[in-house]
């Protein structure tokens, strides 16, 4: 086989060659592009680490952020409230004079019509006593026969209705 002969004679050529492109290969890929490459590896490593340090500060500042919104509206809603509170006193008190002021008036106008009506009524019963006391005189005049007098009259008529 000549083919294996020319191997043996070119054995050592090609060790050599193989020997230095690998050296090659080792000295540019190895110990000039794998650096970089490295290098730019790292750099990314950080900005990601930067990155996710960075959204983490953004996360607590929006905890913060709604802590401070959360009490700023309990704070807010303890204000309603309290003014809520307020007006339905001031309300209440505005209510209440009003209705004294109108019980006054009801009372006024009931006392005034109690007096009418008392007044009416003692007008009524005198009427009725002077023409109680006017029929009793008749009455004595037809059946007795005599003349009595008002002030006899008028007393008999008081005394029957005093007594019922």
């Amino acid at each position: 086989m000549p083919q294996i002969a020319q191997i043996a004679e070119t054995y050592s050529s090609q060790i050599f060659w193989l020997l230095l492109t690998f050296g090659f290969v080792f000295f540019v890929i190895g110990l000039g592009m794998v650096p970089k490459v490295q290098g730019t590896a790292d750099a990314r490593d950080a900005k990601i680490s930067g990155d996710l340090d960075a959204a983490k500060a953004a996360f607590a500042r929006a905890d913060e952020a709604e802590a401070d919104y959360r009490v700023r509206d309990a704070q807010s809603r303890a204000a309603a409230q309290a003014t809520l509170v307020q007006a339905k006193a001031q309300a209440a008190k505005a209510s209440e004079t009003k209705l004294a002021a109108a019980d006054a008036e009801v009372a006024a106008k009931i006392a005034a019509a109690e007096a009418r009506i008392k007044a009416a009524s003692d007008a009524a019963l005198a009427e009725i006593e002077t023409v109680a006391a006017d029929a009793a005189r008749d009455m004595v005049a037809r059946i007795a026969g005599v003349q009595a007098s008002d002030d006899a009259a008028r007393n008999a008529v008081k005394a029957a209705l005093a007594h019922g």
